[in-house]
């Protein structure tokens, strides 16, 4: 199937899809429904507390959603009230604009879901500050504003009870799909044109959205009470579904070699050409069982993998016969990795087409609780972040002064009915990430454009009411389900819907659409000033602690491959933990390092370092795995004193590194510093000896590179050679 249809057909399975829908029912019907009363301002009013309730109503798991929008209500109502009287004088707003942005942008501390919170307190600021309220007609305007949120939340609460699984379904889904692509890019690692750059970056780039896929997978699955705890079939098979999704994703991240050194002995022979299409056939079928989860749908399997299989180990073994003095034991190795990928496709697909599979590991303990972070709610947080050394608080210092500064700006030089929408701009646009807001800034001039013109075009051609109203559903529907996943077309939807919307309230037309556009730019250029002059948080200056944790991390999935080694018992919990945190702390840095592409070249110190360090973590990381994922298969006994020498430098070579970050850094308890292997005689190794010894001084070399790497990323020099590219001699 094309890939486009597909995507298609995925996004209107996806969870964003749904929660468009709902978000549109639930904002438009009190507004359709008061209109029809008579009393339109009162349905707008009711409109405005759904809306400040469905941001608090981000992905997760119910409870969480639940607590979300109630917290959402109550900052919602209580802003409004507020604002209804702060705005009795432009003093006391002015104060309260500063107070309240300040203290709203701050829950930033607390998580996205409470930074969600904020957002919507703000906007019912903004929405309520050009409101006629006199002192008597405060209190009803904040039940209105109460009554709109609790109507969202039971619309909410029904629609999980209805359908308690599809969050989940929808987020495993999802998930399937970003693994898919992420092997896809592995099997390019395979092809003729080898562009070596290119590919780390792709590949890096989908190892930040697979990471974020299974952590909100986690969030849904193993915070779900009625999912963990229940006995019921469909809870345990997505459970299930996913433990083997994680580990599939560690045999993907396996599939790594020497690529230029495969290249340059098998490039000519054609069969890197076969793994390639194997690989791509293995995506393919992953691609399909994600959307099949996605839309509730069994999975037809129309590949015949193990044909494949036989057929790329037949052609193997006829290189082998050809070629006797060239060593395929590597190809071989690959083979073993695509097949394990295989048997856990159909692992998958087995638990919702077979069965028997109700049946299946029920006798496998499975530890949750430690896969998911637990977001700390004490006071305690926000106190602590007080402090021009938190990015939280610089960045909430930056959107209270700027919002104020708007503020004051719409009010010296007031242009058109809706001034307000500078400000809205503002509060929306602005992001603790330079470059977010600078790429938010250009979106949306250009979708406020485009959509200007769309919504322009619809109002003149369109004259039949019931046929706007028509595209008004479809433009609100399009907008609310596109806006956590494209930001452009998400403006690109709202302002034909906005037109629309001020059409039917009587103020639609050219002049409207010229206001939208002058305030949208002013508003742009107001928040990308203050994102470069305003307390700026360069990334560069932050890079230093996510390159700690990714170190930490590799650290002691270091210390499990060296207790593998050794012969001792490695706990799988143990390991799984361990492996989550390589993907997590890797996935944080690859993120940081794309931040700090999209900053001005004069700050962004160290980049093309710091982008040799988020690629040799992969490697790394990659290489551990690729000798874990055997040996936590097989028996697991003890190699030689040979083999563990490579591993023990290693080791010495990260903590070197982490004191350079951290001169205060200090061996985690329970992990000793590894004293030199003592020499002994080299034994006669047999051909996987023989692999199993280049891959661990691989290992070895990697570790170097990034201890040396380390040292220039801290190093005071700002000479133009500092983005000279280094050809460590790992990658």
């Amino acid at each position: 199937m094309n890939r486009k249809v597909r995507e298609l057909q995925s996004f209107f399975y996806s969870q964003n899809f749904s929660d468009g829908i709902r978000i549109t029912i639930g904002v438009l019907l009190p507004a359709l429904l008061f209109s029809y009363l008579g009393q339109l301002q009162t349905g707008i009013t009711v409109s405005l507390g759904a809306l400040g309730a469905s941001l608090g109503d981000s992905p997760g798991p119910v409870v969480h959603r639940r607590n979300g929008m109630l917290a959402s209500i109550a900052v919602c109502t209580l802003v409004g009230m507020l604002t209804g009287i702060a705005r009795l004088h432009v003093v006391t707003l002015g104060l309260e604009i500063f107070f309240l942005s300040f203290a709203l942008s701050m829950l930033l501390v607390y998580g996205a879901r409470a930074s969600f919170i904020g957002l919507a307190g703000l906007l019912v600021l903004v929405m309520t500050m050009d409101r006629p309220l006199s002192l008597a007609q405060v209190l009803p305007y904040g039940a209105l504003v109460m009554v709109g949120g609790i109507w969202y939340l039971l619309l909410g609460l029904l629609t999980y009870q209805m359908m308690p699984y599809r969050p989940a379904q929808q987020a495993l889904g999802e998930c399937i799909r970003e693994v898919a692509k992420f092997l896809r890019i592995k099997a390019t690692f395979y092809a003729t044109q080898l562009d070596l750059e290119k590919q780390y970056r792709q590949l890096v780039a989908q190892q930040i959205l697979v990471s974020e896929k299974q952590d909100a997978v986690r969030e849904v699955l193993f915070k779900s009470r009625q999912i963990v705890k229940e006995s019921t079939d469909t809870g345990r098979r997505l459970v299930l579904s996913f433990v083997d999704l994680v580990d599939l994703y560690e045999q993907i991240t396996a599939i790594h070699y020497d690529y230029s050194s495969i290249h340059e002995r098998f490039g000519q022979t054609g069969i890197l050409k076969e793994i390639e299409a194997v690989i791509e056939s293995l995506a393919h079928e992953l691609d399909n069982i994600g959307f099949a989860m996605q839309a509730n749908l069994r999975h037809t399997q129309h590949l015949n993998l193990p044909q494949q299989l036989e057929h790329l180990k037949a052609s193997i073994d006829a290189l082998a016969e050809r070629q006797p003095h060239s060593n395929t034991l590597v190809l071989k190795r690959i083979l073993v990795n695509i097949r394990t990928i295989s048997q856990r496709i159909t692992d998958i697909v087995a638990y919702f087409n077979v069965q028997e599979a109700q049946d299946a590991r029920q006798d496998r303990v499975l530890e949750f609780t430690r896969f998911v972070s637990h977001q700390n709610y004490s006071p305690r947080l926000f106190w602590s972040n007080l402090t021009f050394n938190s990015s939280a608080f610089r960045f909430s210092l930056r959107v209270a002064l700027v919002s104020v500064f708007a503020f004051v700006l719409t009010k010296l030089f007031p242009y058109g009915q809706h001034s307000y929408w500078v400000l809205l701009t503002v509060v929306f646009l602005l992001k603790p990430a330079f470059g977010l807001t600078k790429q938010r800034n250009v979106q949306r001039i250009i979708g406020t454009v485009v959509g200007g013109a769309i919504g322009l075009l619809i109002l003149f051609l369109v004259r039949n009411e019931t046929l706007q109203f028509v595209f008004l559903l479809l433009f609100m529907t399009g907008f609310y389900s596109v806006q956590r996943i494209n930001y452009m077309l998400s403006v690109i939807l709202m302002t034909p819907f906005m037109l629309i919307l001020f059409n039917f309230l009587g103020g639609g037309g050219l002049a409207i659409v010229q206001e939208r556009v002058i305030d949208t730019v002013v508003g742009c250029a107001i928040a990308f000033a203050a994102t470069y002059f305003v307390l700026p948080n360069w990334e560069s200056t932050q890079v230093k602690q996510f390159l700690q944790n990714v170190l930490n991390a590799n650290l002691r999935y270091l210390q499990v491959l060296t207790n593998c080694l050794e012969g001792r018992q490695v706990q799988e919990l143990d390991y799984k933990l361990a492996r989550k945190e390589v993907y997590v702390s890797s996935a944080n840095l690859s993120a940081a390092f794309q931040r700090m592409t999209a900053e001005p070249k004069s700050k962004q110190r160290k980049s093309r370092q710091v982008y040799e360090l988020v690629v040799l973590n992969h490697v790394l990381s990659s290489y551990i795995a690729t000798i874990l994922s055997e040996r936590m298969a097989g028996a697991g006994t003890a190699c030689s004193k040979s083999f563990l020498r490579p591993v023990r430098r290693a080791h010495l070579s990260l903590l070197e590194a982490l004191r350079k970050l951290d001169p205060q850094f200090q061996v985690p308890e329970g992990e000793t510093e590894p004293s030199e292997a003592p020499k002994e005689a080299a034994p006669t190794l047999s051909v996987e000896d023989r692999l199993l010894a280049e891959q661990l001084e691989f290992i070895r070399k990697v570790c170097t590179d990034i201890q040396r790497i380390t040292e220039v990323v801290l190093s005071t020099d700002t000479s133009p050679e500092e983005n000279k590219v280094l050809a460590p001699s790992a990658a």
